[in-house]
């Protein structure tokens, strides 16, 4: 079964960081081109970032400079570090893989004094 599961959300202060994670199961996180989204409350989903099988990556510039993907092939595993947060990147963070059009269940961000 192909399947993705994200983790890591939470509540965190404006400015705050958190770090996501995105299990594969059933794929290889590194042979294909994984993407992350986010949805805020009310409004559709956004692509954030993508990385590449060969560790290329291209970000959405309301998050170039404050968030960076990653993956970690031995744990089957993408991560999406998140720094300076603001109160507009609240939301569920959903991350994909391409080839497969597989999708994770989301992990919740809120980010609120």
């Amino acid at each position: 079964q192909v399947q993705l599961m994200e983790s890591g959300g939470d509540w965190v202060q404006p400015g705050g960081s958190l770090r996501l994670s995105c299990v594969g199961t059933g794929l290889f996180v590194g042979d294909d081109i994984m993407t992350w989204h986010h949805q805020a409350p009310e409004k559709a989903r956004e692509w954030v970032a993508t990385l590449w099988p060969g560790g290329a990556t291209i970000y959405s510039p309301s998050v170039q400079g404050r968030f960076t993907v990653s993956r970690d092939e031995a744990k089957n595993t993408v991560y999406l570090q998140l720094d300076n947060l603001k109160s507009e990147d609240t939301g569920v963070y959903y991350c994909q893989d391409h080839d497969t059009s597989t999708w994770g269940q989301g992990t919740q961000v809120t980010v609120s004094s």
